[in-house]
């Protein structure tokens, strides 16, 4: 893999993590349109815990300056492997539509982009482990 496609892809997902995080707090983005009630019901059982959306966005907003810097990226990404595809699919199965799936669909292909750059750190987590 190009290490200059790598190092692109980690700034991209940094900068999509690090804006919509910030935006979840700041909301400087306009409002997106109505959901679906499938995903509204979803949203709502998120909110019901008043911790989790405020420890879901911090750990966006730090995951992408770790991205955004290169500090601790391998760790960044194992970190927001799960929420990005969680991102994917909730827009998969809960919001009909392609365009919908158009950011999602970008973010897990930019997450695999740049976490080949560290494959050689990755490769020994899927080894088989003997407890011999």
């Amino acid at each position: 893999m190009n290490r200059k496609v790598a190092v692109a892809a980690r700034i991209v997902l940094g900068l999509i993590f690090v804006i919509f995080g910030l935006n979840a707090f700041l909301q400087f983005m306009p409002a997106p349109p109505p959901m679906p009630e499938g995903a509204m019901a979803y949203l709502n059982g998120i909110m019901a815990a008043p911790y989790f959306f405020p420890v879901l966005k911090i750990t966006e907003i730090t995951c992408g300056i770790l991205l955004l810097t290169g500090i601790a990226a391998p760790l960044a990404l194992v970190i927001l492997a799960p929420i990005t595809l969680q991102i994917f699919l909730f827009h998969a199965f809960l919001t009909p539509g392609l365009e919908n799936l158009l950011v999602p669909v970008v973010m897990v292909i930019v997450h695999f982009l740049a976490a080949s750059a560290f494959w050689h750190l990755y490769r020994p987590l899927f080894n088989r482990v003997s407890f011999k």
